[in-house]
Parts: C-alpha cells; sequence; structure tokens
C-alpha cells in the first residue's frame, strides 16, 4: 500500500476553518474527530494519564500498523500504543460529540488542535 492509501486509510486529514481570516487544516483521525496535543508531554512521552485521559483519550494505535513519515507509535506506561505526529502524542477531546467539533482547542491553555 502506497503512502498516500496508508495515509488515507488512518486519518482523514482535512476540515478547514477560518480563524482571523487564515485558513489551516486540522488533522482527524480516521473516525473523523479531532486530535489535540498536550503541552504537558515531555516531547513523545505522554503526561495524560487517569482523570485527564478520561477527558482526553490517547489516540491508540497497535505496534504493527504503520501510517506516513509524520507518524510514529509511543509506549504509553500500560504498554498500549499511542499515535503521535511530528513526534507528539495525540489525543481526542471526550466534549467532541461528531466529525468536525473543536471544542477542546485552547482549554487551559495547554490543549490544542493540531494543525498541518
Amino acid at each position: 500500500m502506497n503512502t498516500i492509501m496508508m495515509r488515507n486509510a488512518f486519518i482523514i486529514a482535512a476540515i478547514t476553518f477560518s480563524a482571523a481570516g487564515a485558513q489551516a487544516a486540522v488533522l482527524t483521525a480516521k473516525n473523523g474527530m479531532t486530535l489535540y496535543t498536550f503541552d504537558n508531554d515531555k516531547g513523545s512521552i505522554s503526561s495524560c494519564y487517569g482523570f485527564c485521559a478520561d477527558f482526553w483519550p490517547p489516540y491508540i494505535g497497535k505496534s504493527d500498523q504503520k501510517m506516513n513519515k509524520h507518524w510514529t507509535l509511543v509506549k504509553r506506561k500500560n504498554g498500549k500504543m499511542q499515535w503521535a505526529y511530528n513526534g507528539k502524542p495525540v489525543y481526542f477531546y471526550a466534549a467532541d460529540k461528531k466529525k468536525g467539533d473543536m471544542t477542546g482547542d485552547g482549554k487551559e491553555g495547554i490543549w490544542h488542535i493540531v494543525k498541518l
């Protein structure tokens, strides 16, 4: 499977929005839900567990899955593998209920949508 097909198999990448007149593409998972990064993560190591992960579920993958060069899998404390985009673990936001929701952007000043 070529890189483009692999990428399309795992992500739906382009929900656009207008913020201050600029256009940006927002990264989403295969299910169409928006992906976020967490400022408290240390490089590729997740800092979101327990109560945090209840509200910000990690985007879990399997060690045999592959995506394009921007994606890697990082191991969580529980041994599960979490997707990372450009080296940063990515998460969903539990309050996002439908495709295209981006209600977690800017939460507590430390959660951010992943812009392409």
